[in-house]
């Protein structure tokens, strides 16, 4: 081998190095964000947050857009039936049943069957199933299955999609926070 291969071989080592290190970097982010000891701990305790935490409420998720008026917050876990459910509810200090109640509710089911949005019909969610009127809709850029807010949800609109196999994201915007849900869901990022 004379020294202008032994360049090249030497050129090309440590980009083909860098190749085969991004899968292993990409394998250490979780596939789905699951909460933390402590958030369970808050959840289960019911311990509220004031002011209510902001964009970086859930671990591993952004809510980019969340609209004024909040007064309050509060981590919501679930694990049962072999999935997590992680969220994070905002409200304000009106009443549930006053129209203009303001509260958000956004949440990430680790899932590891769902893969498509139709699975959310099905979905075993303890809380905030699709077991109404639903429809299948583009809002905020996503592919969303949507229906309005039952009793259990309290009033407005309720949105899931599932954001890569086994992660599925649900939103619920109370009525007055509906001209808003488009910003809401562009704005989530995993």
């Amino acid at each position: 081998m004379n020294k202008i291969q032994k360049l090249a071989v030497l050129s090309v080592l440590p980009v083909t190095a860098a190749l085969i290190a991004l899968p292993a970097q990409a394998a250490e982010r979780p596939t789905c964000p699951v909460p933390t000891k402590a958030e369970a701990e808050r959840s289960s305790d019911s311990k509220t947050d004031k002011p209510p935490r902001g964009i970086a409420a859930i671990k591993g998720v952004r809510v980019n857009h969340i609209p004024k008026g909040f007064t309050y917050g509060q981590v919501v876990v679930n694990k049962h039936d072999g999935i997590t459910e992680y969220g994070y509810q905002w409200g304000d200090d009106r009443s549930d049943v006053d129209p203009k109640h303001r509260s958000l509710w956004v949440r990430v089911v680790c899932w590891p069957k769902a893969s498509e949005s139709a699975q959310l019909k099905n979905a075993p969610f303890d809380i905030g199933t699709f077991s109404g009127d639903t429809k299948t809709v583009k809002i905020g850029g996503r592919q969303v299955l949507t229906q309005e807010g039952d009793g259990a949800l309290g009033h407005g609109r309720y949105a899931g999609w599932v954001e890569r196999e086994g992660v599925v994201v649900t939103v619920m915007a109370s009525r007055p926070l509906v001209p808003e849900l488009a910003k809401i869901i562009k704005g989530i990022k995993l």
